[in-house]
């Protein structure tokens, strides 16, 4: 007799669950199987540094999910993106039209898209104006165009820089529309000195070192940086300060006056190191930009002396036609750009080893015979796509000049505007770049106590902003190295360093 519990178990009923597991793995199996276009496909991305550089983009522990996707995606893209667009990449200069639109891309906060575009205009920045980041929402969606609208922006960008006076009103009034340098107001005041401020310089690659020259001998050394204080007051000299320079490393800071005397400072201790007599007032001062042992000094005895910072002695001497006014070097230390009381401009070679000069070429600034206030020499400019120098005279007249360096800083002037004559010594200073279809921008001081951005592409309608906050004529402007800040003088004393809205 068999007993219940040997029974042999009822078999299971079989379900129909496995076979759609066997289909899923089937169908993955097939999905994974690579085809001959995906294959080409990997094999074009291999090949594309770019590509493999995104895909190893690594994630960043400070910002979140969104972040590392949106920057994995635009590398994805511009890749990807087409032959015409590569080598537009391989060009790009300082801040390219691309890199400032995915900068402010970022900048931007969360709700960007429901936020809508405020355009400045041109004097609505000033004391007290208030920015926000999506006012330059135009600007940057047209900034993420295709490679044809940005071929087609060049293009029409080159066409406008004849420089003729073919600009119409209406493009007047969209150039306005973009923002160009826009300021959320001031972010210090010193008011310390009771002279003319005639000259201000931010420190070599420095964001808040900050000093400036008065008309009583003054030199005020100070930072900028949260919070703002001065920190030294260096005397010594008996007239008006003309000039100034940092070393490269801002240790030193050499000084021109009118007592004819050349002053070297230690900024740390504030004492005066070195005194060198001339046999008439010292203009101009530069420290040798490769070799810091020498300075040039251009003087009203129509000089340009080359002096051993250690020794004080004058290496050698270069003789020209009037006063040399204002001079600036090239970053290799081989040319000297100098401006005289005449308006010339002279292209003078420097042997950075021996100290010695020679003149090189000769060019007139203006048919006026007027003092040059400033030259200042840039090493890229992209209208002109090459090393350009600003020159500022007396009577208004501002010029643009290329120059050849294979021909010995040969110049060509590029174009020119004309302002209103001046009282004082008013300087200006080139505007940080801003991207690849804008113009050649320029700060300077005016005689109505208002700080003004001009365009020199646009001789028509040239101003593109103002600052309105000085009471006295506005004479020094000077940027910081981040290009944040911009500060300026005027001849009451009163330095006002002005903060740039974010772009």
């Amino acid at each position: 007799m068999e007993e219940k519990g040997d029974e042999p178990a009822a078999a299971p009923e079989p379900t129909a669950a496995p076979e759609p597991a066997v289909a899923t793995a089937a169908a993955s199996a097939e999905e994974t199987e690579p085809t001959a276009a995906t294959e080409e496909a990997a094999a074009a991305a291999a090949a594309d540094p770019d590509f493999v550089s995104c895909l190893l983009q690594p994630p960043i522990t400070h910002h979140n999910a969104d972040y590392v996707a949106i920057r994995r995606l635009l590398l994805h893209r511009k890749a990807l993106s087409s032959a015409a667009a590569i080598e537009r990449r391989k060009d790009w200069r300082c801040n390219g039209r691309g890199y400032v639109a995915y900068r402010n891309f970022l900048r931007r906060p969360k709700n960007w898209e429901s936020q809508t575009s405020q355009p400045s205009t041109p004097g609505h920045s000033g004391r007290w104006a208030s920015f926000s980041a999506p006012q330059s929402l135009l600007f940057e969606t047209d900034s993420w165009s295709s490679s044809r609208d940005l071929r087609s922006n060049s293009q029409a960008f080159s066409r406008r820089l004849s420089f003729g006076s073919s600009i119409s009103d209406s493009d007047h009034q969209t150039r306005f529309a973009e923002p160009a340098y826009s300021f959320v107001g001031m972010h210090c005041i010193f008011d310390n000195c009771k002279a003319s401020v005639v000259i201000l310089k931010f420190g070599h690659m420095s964001s808040d070192l900050l000093a400036y020259g008065a008309t009583d001998g003054s030199l005020t050394i100070c930072q900028v940086s949260e919070p703002p204080s001065v920190l030294q007051q260096l005397r010594g000299h008996s007239k008006a300060i003309t000039d100034f320079d940092f070393s490269s490393n801002n240790q030193y800071i050499a000084s021109s006056s009118m007592d004819k005397t050349v002053r070297v400072w230690e900024i740390s201790k504030g004492h005066c190191i070195r005194v060198v007599y001339g046999v008439s007032s010292q203009l101009c001062i530069r420290f040798h930009p490769v070799n810091n042992n020498l300075l040039l000094v251009g003087n009203a005895n129509k000089e340009i002396s080359v002096i051993n910072f250690s020794t004080g002695r004058v290496i050698s001497k270069l003789l020209f036609e009037d006063k040399i006014t204002a001079m600036d070097n090239d970053h290799t230390g081989q040319l000297i750009f100098a401006g005289d009381a005449q308006g010339y401009i002279y292209t003078v070679s420097v042997n950075s080893h021996t100290g010695s000069v020679s003149r090189s070429h000769k060019n007139k600034n203006s048919r006026s015979k007027s003092p040059i206030t400033t030259i200042q020499y840039r090493t890229f400019s992209l209208v002109a796509r090459c090393p350009v120098v600003l020159v500022c005279a007396q009577d208004g007249n501002i010029c643009f000049f290329s120059v050849a360096l294979e021909i010995q800083g040969y110049l060509t002037l590029l174009c020119s505007l004309k302002l209103a004559p001046r009282v004082h010594s008013i300087r200006a200073s080139f505007c940080p770049l801003l991207s690849l279809e804008k113009g050649e921008f320029i700060v300077s001081g005016s005689e109505d106590s208002n700080v003004y951005f001009y365009d020199l592409t646009r001789p028509k309608h040239a101003c593109v902003n103002k600052l309105q906050g000085h009471g006295a004529p506005v004479i020094g402007v000077a940027w910081n190295h981040g290009e944040n800040l911009l500060a300026s003088s005027d001849s009451d004393g009163t330095v006002i360093v002005w903060k740039r809205a974010k772009d």
